[in-house]
Protein backbone atom coordinates (compact mmCIF):
# COMPACT_ATOMS: atom_id res chain seq x y z
CA UNK A 1 0.00 0.00 0.00
CA UNK A 2 1.36 3.38 -0.98
CA UNK A 3 1.70 6.09 1.67
CA UNK A 4 2.77 9.72 1.62
CA UNK A 5 6.31 10.69 2.49
CA UNK A 6 5.04 12.38 5.67
CA UNK A 7 3.29 9.25 6.95
CA UNK A 8 6.17 7.03 5.83
CA UNK A 9 8.65 9.16 7.81
CA UNK A 10 6.37 9.41 10.85
CA UNK A 11 5.86 5.64 10.93
CA UNK A 12 9.55 4.77 10.99
CA UNK A 13 10.46 7.61 13.33
CA UNK A 14 7.79 6.36 15.77
CA UNK A 15 9.25 2.85 15.65
CA UNK A 16 12.78 4.19 16.05
CA UNK A 17 11.77 6.36 19.02
CA UNK A 18 10.06 3.38 20.66
CA UNK A 19 13.16 1.18 20.34
CA UNK A 20 15.55 3.91 21.46
CA UNK A 21 13.43 4.91 24.46
CA UNK A 22 12.97 1.27 25.52
CA UNK A 23 16.72 0.60 25.47
CA UNK A 24 17.45 3.92 27.14
CA UNK A 25 14.83 3.23 29.85
CA UNK A 26 16.41 -0.13 30.72
CA UNK A 27 19.88 1.38 30.95
CA UNK A 28 18.63 4.41 32.88
CA UNK A 29 16.74 2.20 35.35
CA UNK A 30 19.81 0.04 35.99
CA UNK A 31 22.00 3.13 36.41
CA UNK A 32 19.57 4.79 38.84
CA UNK A 33 19.28 1.67 40.99
CA UNK A 34 23.03 1.26 41.07
CA UNK A 35 23.47 4.86 42.11
CA UNK A 36 20.76 4.61 44.80
CA UNK A 37 22.23 1.44 46.29
CA UNK A 38 25.73 2.89 46.22
CA UNK A 39 24.63 5.97 48.16
CA UNK A 40 22.56 3.89 50.60
CA UNK A 41 25.50 1.49 51.18
CA UNK A 42 27.82 4.39 51.94
CA UNK A 43 25.29 5.72 54.42
CA UNK A 44 24.98 2.32 56.13
CA UNK A 45 28.75 2.01 56.46
CA UNK A 46 28.99 5.46 58.01
CA UNK A 47 26.10 4.61 60.34
CA UNK A 48 27.99 1.44 61.39
CA UNK A 49 31.00 3.51 62.48
CA UNK A 50 28.78 5.84 64.51
CA UNK A 51 26.93 2.95 66.18
CA UNK A 52 30.18 1.18 67.17
CA UNK A 53 31.48 4.40 68.75
CA UNK A 54 28.28 4.73 70.75
CA UNK A 55 28.49 1.10 71.84
CA UNK A 56 32.00 1.59 73.22
CA UNK A 57 30.86 4.70 75.09
CA UNK A 58 27.51 3.27 76.19
CA UNK A 59 27.73 -0.55 76.56
CA UNK A 60 24.02 -0.71 77.40
CA UNK A 61 23.36 -0.44 73.66
CA UNK A 62 24.49 -4.07 73.40
CA UNK A 63 21.02 -4.94 74.67
CA UNK A 64 19.34 -3.47 71.52
CA UNK A 65 18.23 -6.74 70.01
CA UNK A 66 15.19 -5.39 68.09
CA UNK A 67 14.90 -2.80 65.35
CA UNK A 68 13.82 0.46 66.89
CA UNK A 69 13.81 4.08 65.99
CA UNK A 70 17.51 3.98 65.03
CA UNK A 71 16.87 1.00 62.71
CA UNK A 72 19.61 -1.31 64.02
CA UNK A 73 19.88 -4.30 66.33
CA UNK A 74 22.71 -6.09 68.11
CA UNK A 75 22.62 -9.80 68.89
CA UNK A 76 25.22 -11.96 70.63
CA UNK A 77 27.06 -14.58 68.58
CA UNK A 78 25.98 -18.14 69.39
CA UNK A 79 28.35 -19.82 66.99
CA UNK A 80 31.73 -18.20 66.44
CA UNK A 81 32.03 -20.05 63.11
CA UNK A 82 29.25 -17.79 61.90
CA UNK A 83 31.09 -14.64 63.01
CA UNK A 84 32.75 -12.18 60.58
CA UNK A 85 33.72 -8.55 60.71
CA UNK A 86 33.20 -8.17 56.95
CA UNK A 87 30.31 -6.01 55.68
CA UNK A 88 27.51 -7.92 53.92
CA UNK A 89 24.85 -5.92 52.10
CA UNK A 90 21.55 -7.33 50.98
CA UNK A 91 17.97 -6.38 50.02
CA UNK A 92 15.11 -7.57 52.19
CA UNK A 93 11.44 -6.87 52.73
CA UNK A 94 10.01 -5.96 56.17
CA UNK A 95 6.42 -5.49 57.22
CA UNK A 96 5.45 -1.85 57.79
CA UNK A 97 2.33 -1.31 59.94
CA UNK A 98 1.66 2.14 58.49
CA UNK A 99 1.44 0.88 54.90
CA UNK A 100 0.20 -2.54 55.97
CA UNK A 101 2.51 -4.17 53.44
CA UNK A 102 6.05 -5.40 52.93
CA UNK A 103 8.48 -2.64 52.06
CA UNK A 104 12.00 -2.93 50.57
CA UNK A 105 15.02 -2.26 52.81
CA UNK A 106 18.77 -2.28 52.36
CA UNK A 107 20.43 -4.29 55.18
CA UNK A 108 24.07 -4.23 56.29
CA UNK A 109 25.25 -7.22 58.36
CA UNK A 110 28.61 -7.30 60.13
CA UNK A 111 30.27 -8.42 63.35
CA UNK A 112 32.29 -6.66 66.06
CA UNK A 113 33.88 -7.26 69.49
CA UNK A 114 32.41 -5.44 72.44
CA UNK A 115 34.57 -3.76 75.12
CA UNK A 116 34.43 -7.04 77.05
CA UNK A 117 35.84 -8.81 73.91
CA UNK A 118 32.65 -10.76 73.31
CA UNK A 119 31.56 -11.10 69.64
CA UNK A 120 28.27 -9.59 68.51
CA UNK A 121 26.24 -9.36 65.27
CA UNK A 122 25.23 -5.92 64.06
CA UNK A 123 22.37 -5.42 61.57
CA UNK A 124 21.54 -1.96 60.20
CA UNK A 125 18.67 -1.33 57.83
CA UNK A 126 17.37 1.64 55.87
CA UNK A 127 14.38 2.05 53.61
CA UNK A 128 15.07 2.19 49.84
CA UNK A 129 13.01 3.05 46.82
CA UNK A 130 10.18 0.74 45.91
CA UNK A 131 11.26 -0.72 42.59
CA UNK A 132 7.71 -1.37 41.39
CA UNK A 133 6.78 2.26 42.05
CA UNK A 134 9.99 3.40 40.38
CA UNK A 135 9.25 1.26 37.33
CA UNK A 136 5.68 2.57 37.15
CA UNK A 137 6.75 6.21 37.46
CA UNK A 138 9.58 5.77 35.00
CA UNK A 139 7.29 4.02 32.51
CA UNK A 140 4.68 6.75 32.83
CA UNK A 141 7.27 9.45 32.26
CA UNK A 142 8.71 7.62 29.24
CA UNK A 143 5.29 7.04 27.69
CA UNK A 144 4.54 10.75 28.03
CA UNK A 145 7.96 11.54 26.53
CA UNK A 146 7.33 9.15 23.63
CA UNK A 147 3.93 10.67 22.88
CA UNK A 148 5.39 14.18 23.07
CA UNK A 149 8.17 13.20 20.65
CA UNK A 150 5.78 11.61 18.15
CA UNK A 151 3.41 14.55 18.41
CA UNK A 152 6.34 16.92 18.00
CA UNK A 153 7.51 15.12 14.85
CA UNK A 154 3.96 15.18 13.49
CA UNK A 155 3.65 18.92 14.13
CA UNK A 156 7.05 19.54 12.58
CA UNK A 157 5.91 17.57 9.53
CA UNK A 158 2.71 19.57 9.33
CA UNK A 159 4.05 23.04 10.06
CA UNK A 160 7.63 22.95 8.80
CA UNK A 161 8.23 20.06 6.40
CA UNK A 162 4.92 20.58 4.59
CA UNK A 163 6.05 24.08 3.72
CA UNK A 164 9.56 22.88 2.87
CA UNK A 165 8.21 20.17 0.54
CA UNK A 166 5.66 22.44 -1.15
CA UNK A 167 7.98 23.16 -4.14
CA UNK A 168 8.38 19.43 -4.65
CA UNK A 169 4.61 18.99 -4.81
CA UNK A 170 4.41 21.82 -7.35
CA UNK A 171 7.06 20.08 -9.45
CA UNK A 172 5.07 16.83 -9.33
CA UNK A 173 1.89 18.68 -10.29
CA UNK A 174 3.69 20.35 -13.20
CA UNK A 175 4.99 16.98 -14.38
CA UNK A 176 1.45 15.64 -14.31
CA UNK A 177 0.01 18.63 -16.19
CA UNK A 178 2.77 19.03 -18.75
CA UNK A 179 1.98 18.38 -22.39
CA UNK A 180 4.15 19.11 -25.41
CA UNK A 181 3.94 22.78 -26.29
CA UNK A 182 1.71 23.63 -23.31
CA UNK A 183 3.59 25.35 -20.50
CA UNK A 184 1.14 28.15 -19.74
CA UNK A 185 -0.71 26.07 -17.13
CA UNK A 186 2.43 25.19 -15.16
CA UNK A 187 3.04 26.82 -11.80
CA UNK A 188 6.36 28.56 -11.14
CA UNK A 189 8.58 27.05 -8.46
CA UNK A 190 9.89 29.57 -5.94
CA UNK A 191 12.08 28.17 -3.17
CA UNK A 192 15.38 28.74 -1.38
CA UNK A 193 16.11 25.00 -1.30
CA UNK A 194 18.99 24.31 -3.67
CA UNK A 195 18.02 20.71 -4.47
CA UNK A 196 14.47 21.63 -5.51
CA UNK A 197 15.74 24.46 -7.70
CA UNK A 198 18.20 22.09 -9.35
CA UNK A 199 15.45 19.50 -9.87
CA UNK A 200 13.14 22.08 -11.45
CA UNK A 201 15.93 23.35 -13.74
CA UNK A 202 16.82 19.83 -14.86
CA UNK A 203 13.18 19.01 -15.59
CA UNK A 204 12.77 22.18 -17.68
CA UNK A 205 16.01 21.37 -19.49
CA UNK A 206 14.69 17.88 -20.22
CA UNK A 207 11.39 19.34 -21.47
CA UNK A 208 13.23 21.70 -23.81
CA UNK A 209 15.29 18.84 -25.26
CA UNK A 210 12.18 16.70 -25.73
CA UNK A 211 10.27 19.53 -27.38
CA UNK A 212 13.15 20.24 -29.72
CA UNK A 213 13.24 16.59 -30.78
CA UNK A 214 9.46 16.48 -31.06
CA UNK A 215 9.39 19.67 -33.16
CA UNK A 216 12.08 18.24 -35.43
CA UNK A 217 10.03 15.10 -35.90
CA UNK A 218 6.87 17.07 -36.67
CA UNK A 219 8.72 19.26 -39.20
CA UNK A 220 10.22 16.17 -40.80
CA UNK A 221 6.81 14.47 -41.09
CA UNK A 222 5.18 17.59 -42.47
CA UNK A 223 7.96 18.29 -44.96
CA UNK A 224 8.13 14.67 -46.04
CA UNK A 225 4.36 14.54 -46.47
CA UNK A 226 4.40 17.74 -48.54
CA UNK A 227 7.21 16.45 -50.71
CA UNK A 228 5.45 13.12 -51.26
CA UNK A 229 2.17 14.65 -52.41
CA UNK A 230 3.34 15.69 -55.88
CA UNK A 231 5.20 12.50 -56.92
CA UNK A 232 2.34 10.37 -55.57
CA UNK A 233 -0.25 12.31 -57.56
CA UNK A 234 1.91 12.13 -60.71
CA UNK A 235 2.45 8.39 -60.27
CA UNK A 236 -1.27 7.70 -59.81
CA UNK A 237 -2.12 9.75 -62.91
CA UNK A 238 0.44 7.87 -64.97
CA UNK A 239 -0.94 4.54 -63.73
CA UNK A 240 -4.46 5.63 -64.70
CA UNK A 241 -3.24 6.62 -68.17
CA UNK A 242 -1.36 3.36 -68.49
CA UNK A 243 -4.46 1.35 -67.52
CA UNK A 244 -6.29 2.90 -70.50
CA UNK A 245 -3.95 1.08 -72.88
CA UNK A 246 -6.07 -1.56 -74.60
CA UNK A 247 -3.06 -3.71 -75.34
CA UNK A 248 -2.60 -4.64 -71.64
CA UNK A 249 -3.58 -8.09 -70.52
CA UNK A 250 -6.00 -8.77 -67.69
CA UNK A 251 -3.11 -9.84 -65.43
CA UNK A 252 -1.24 -6.62 -66.13
CA UNK A 253 -4.35 -4.55 -65.45
CA UNK A 254 -4.84 -6.39 -62.14
CA UNK A 255 -1.25 -5.67 -61.12
CA UNK A 256 -1.62 -2.01 -62.08
CA UNK A 257 -4.88 -1.80 -60.10
CA UNK A 258 -3.16 -3.28 -57.05
CA UNK A 259 -0.33 -0.79 -57.41
CA UNK A 260 -2.79 2.07 -57.73
CA UNK A 261 -4.65 0.85 -54.61
CA UNK A 262 -1.39 0.74 -52.66
CA UNK A 263 -0.55 4.25 -53.79
CA UNK A 264 -4.02 5.43 -52.77
CA UNK A 265 -3.42 4.02 -49.29
CA UNK A 266 -0.10 5.82 -49.24
CA UNK A 267 -1.84 9.06 -50.26
CA UNK A 268 -4.38 8.60 -47.44
CA UNK A 269 -1.59 7.92 -44.98
CA UNK A 270 0.22 11.00 -46.22
CA UNK A 271 -2.90 13.13 -45.75
CA UNK A 272 -3.48 11.72 -42.26
CA UNK A 273 0.10 12.48 -41.20
CA UNK A 274 -0.20 15.99 -42.60
CA UNK A 275 -3.41 16.52 -40.67
CA UNK A 276 -1.83 15.25 -37.43
CA UNK A 277 1.10 17.58 -37.94
CA UNK A 278 -1.17 20.57 -38.58
CA UNK A 279 -3.35 19.76 -35.58
CA UNK A 280 -0.34 19.51 -33.28
CA UNK A 281 1.11 22.71 -34.74
CA UNK A 282 -2.22 24.43 -33.98
CA UNK A 283 -2.76 25.54 -37.55
CA UNK A 284 -6.55 25.23 -37.23
CA UNK A 285 -7.09 28.51 -35.39
CA UNK A 286 -10.54 29.47 -36.67
CA UNK A 287 -12.62 28.61 -33.58
CA UNK A 288 -16.32 29.21 -33.21
CA UNK A 289 -19.31 27.77 -31.35
CA UNK A 290 -20.73 24.85 -33.30
CA UNK A 291 -23.34 22.15 -32.70
CA UNK A 292 -22.09 18.59 -32.95
CA UNK A 293 -25.72 17.52 -33.42
CA UNK A 294 -25.68 19.32 -36.76
CA UNK A 295 -22.32 17.78 -37.69
CA UNK A 296 -23.67 14.30 -36.92
CA UNK A 297 -26.71 14.95 -39.12
CA UNK A 298 -24.56 16.09 -42.07
CA UNK A 299 -22.15 13.19 -41.83
CA UNK A 300 -24.97 10.66 -41.40
CA UNK A 301 -26.25 11.65 -44.85
CA UNK A 302 -22.76 11.49 -46.36
CA UNK A 303 -22.23 7.93 -45.07
CA UNK A 304 -25.70 6.66 -46.01
CA UNK A 305 -24.33 4.70 -49.00
CA UNK A 306 -21.74 2.96 -46.85
CA UNK A 307 -24.38 2.09 -44.27
CA UNK A 308 -26.66 0.65 -46.94
CA UNK A 309 -23.82 -1.35 -48.53
CA UNK A 310 -23.02 -3.10 -45.23
CA UNK A 311 -26.69 -3.28 -44.24
CA UNK A 312 -25.97 -1.34 -41.02
CA UNK A 313 -28.80 0.28 -39.09
CA UNK A 314 -28.12 3.78 -37.79
CA UNK A 315 -30.02 5.06 -34.75
CA UNK A 316 -29.53 8.64 -33.53
CA UNK A 317 -31.12 9.76 -30.26
CA UNK A 318 -30.83 13.40 -29.21
CA UNK A 319 -31.59 14.43 -25.63
CA UNK A 320 -29.92 17.82 -25.86
CA UNK A 321 -27.62 19.98 -27.96
CA UNK A 322 -23.88 19.31 -27.68
CA UNK A 323 -22.33 22.75 -28.32
CA UNK A 324 -18.57 23.20 -28.30
CA UNK A 325 -16.07 25.88 -29.28
CA UNK A 326 -13.73 24.43 -31.91
CA UNK A 327 -12.69 24.59 -35.54
CA UNK A 328 -15.49 23.35 -37.78
CA UNK A 329 -13.14 21.46 -40.12
CA UNK A 330 -11.70 19.59 -37.15
CA UNK A 331 -15.20 18.87 -35.86
CA UNK A 332 -16.07 17.32 -39.23
CA UNK A 333 -12.91 15.22 -39.18
CA UNK A 334 -13.57 14.19 -35.57
CA UNK A 335 -17.10 12.93 -36.18
CA UNK A 336 -16.20 11.47 -39.62
CA UNK A 337 -13.41 9.37 -38.13
CA UNK A 338 -15.72 8.07 -35.41
CA UNK A 339 -18.28 7.20 -38.11
CA UNK A 340 -15.67 5.48 -40.31
CA UNK A 341 -14.39 3.50 -37.35
CA UNK A 342 -17.93 2.40 -36.41
CA UNK A 343 -18.62 1.31 -40.01
CA UNK A 344 -15.23 -0.23 -40.80
CA UNK A 345 -15.21 -2.50 -37.75
CA UNK A 346 -18.91 -3.33 -37.81
CA UNK A 347 -20.52 -6.53 -39.03
CA UNK A 348 -22.89 -7.24 -41.88
CA UNK A 349 -26.38 -6.36 -40.68
CA UNK A 350 -24.95 -4.62 -37.62
CA UNK A 351 -26.04 -1.51 -35.78
CA UNK A 352 -24.69 1.94 -34.91
CA UNK A 353 -26.29 3.87 -32.03
CA UNK A 354 -25.51 7.54 -31.42
CA UNK A 355 -26.70 9.22 -28.23
CA UNK A 356 -26.32 12.97 -27.75
CA UNK A 357 -27.06 15.24 -24.81
CA UNK A 358 -25.67 18.56 -23.59
CA UNK A 359 -22.41 17.15 -22.26
CA UNK A 360 -22.02 13.77 -23.91
CA UNK A 361 -21.87 12.23 -27.39
CA UNK A 362 -21.53 8.44 -27.65
CA UNK A 363 -20.99 6.41 -30.84
CA UNK A 364 -21.65 2.71 -30.24
CA UNK A 365 -21.32 -0.06 -32.81
CA UNK A 366 -21.65 -3.82 -32.98
CA UNK A 367 -18.62 -5.82 -34.06
CA UNK A 368 -16.08 -8.27 -32.75
CA UNK A 369 -17.22 -9.39 -29.29
CA UNK A 370 -13.79 -8.76 -27.79
CA UNK A 371 -12.94 -5.66 -25.81
CA UNK A 372 -10.25 -3.50 -27.45
CA UNK A 373 -7.02 -2.60 -25.70
CA UNK A 374 -7.84 0.72 -23.99
CA UNK A 375 -4.15 1.58 -23.58
CA UNK A 376 -3.40 1.25 -27.31
CA UNK A 377 -6.67 2.06 -29.08
CA UNK A 378 -5.75 5.74 -29.60
CA UNK A 379 -2.08 5.11 -30.42
CA UNK A 380 -0.78 5.93 -33.88
CA UNK A 381 -0.59 3.03 -36.34
CA UNK A 382 -2.44 0.72 -33.95
CA UNK A 383 -4.77 -1.31 -36.18
CA UNK A 384 -7.47 -3.83 -35.47
CA UNK A 385 -7.28 -7.28 -36.97
CA UNK A 386 -10.50 -6.88 -38.92
CA UNK A 387 -9.25 -4.48 -41.61
CA UNK A 388 -5.77 -4.70 -43.08
CA UNK A 389 -6.49 -1.66 -45.28
CA UNK A 390 -6.56 0.71 -42.29
CA UNK A 391 -3.57 2.97 -41.73
CA UNK A 392 -4.12 3.01 -37.96
CA UNK A 393 -4.37 6.81 -37.72
CA UNK A 394 -8.13 7.43 -37.57
CA UNK A 395 -8.53 7.22 -33.81
CA UNK A 396 -5.11 8.81 -33.26
CA UNK A 397 -6.43 11.87 -35.16
CA UNK A 398 -9.55 11.81 -32.99
CA UNK A 399 -7.41 11.82 -29.83
CA UNK A 400 -5.15 14.58 -31.19
CA UNK A 401 -8.16 16.78 -32.01
CA UNK A 402 -9.72 16.22 -28.58
CA UNK A 403 -6.41 16.98 -26.82
CA UNK A 404 -6.32 20.31 -28.68
CA UNK A 405 -9.45 21.47 -26.82
CA UNK A 406 -9.20 21.30 -23.00
CA UNK A 407 -12.99 21.20 -22.57
CA UNK A 408 -13.25 17.85 -24.37
CA UNK A 409 -12.24 14.29 -23.54
CA UNK A 410 -12.64 10.97 -25.32
CA UNK A 411 -12.71 7.44 -24.00
CA UNK A 412 -13.59 3.89 -25.00
CA UNK A 413 -15.54 1.13 -23.29
CA UNK A 414 -17.18 -2.16 -24.20
CA UNK A 415 -20.74 -2.37 -22.89
CA UNK A 416 -23.78 -4.47 -23.78
CA UNK A 417 -21.82 -6.22 -26.59
CA UNK A 418 -21.09 -2.89 -28.27
CA UNK A 419 -17.93 -0.83 -28.70
CA UNK A 420 -18.62 2.67 -27.39
CA UNK A 421 -16.54 5.80 -28.08
CA UNK A 422 -17.63 8.77 -25.97
CA UNK A 423 -16.97 12.48 -26.28
CA UNK A 424 -17.49 14.36 -23.04
CA UNK A 425 -17.31 17.93 -21.85
CA UNK A 426 -14.90 18.49 -18.98
CA UNK A 427 -16.54 20.85 -16.53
Amino acid sequence: MQVSLKNYTLRYLSIAFLIIITIWAALFYAFILEEVYDNVDDGLKNQKILILREVYEHPRLLETNEYGINQFRITPVDDEDDFSEENYLDNEFFYMPYDDEMEPYRVLRTGFYAPDQKPYHLEIRTSTVEEDDLILNLTTALVVLYLVLVLGVYLINELVLRRAWRPFRIILENLNLYRFGKKEDLKPVSTNIVEFNQLDEEIHRMWRRNEEVFDDQKRFIENAAHELQTPLAITINKLEMLMEDESLTETQLTQLADSKSSLRRLVNLNKALLMLSRIENKQYKDVKRISLNQIVGEISEDFQDFLSFKDITLQVEEYGTFDVSMNKDLALVLISNLFRNAIRYNIKGGRIAINIDQNHLAVANTGNQVKLNQEKIFNRFHKGTQDSQSNGLGLAIVKSIVDTYPELSVDYRFAKNMHVFSLKKIR
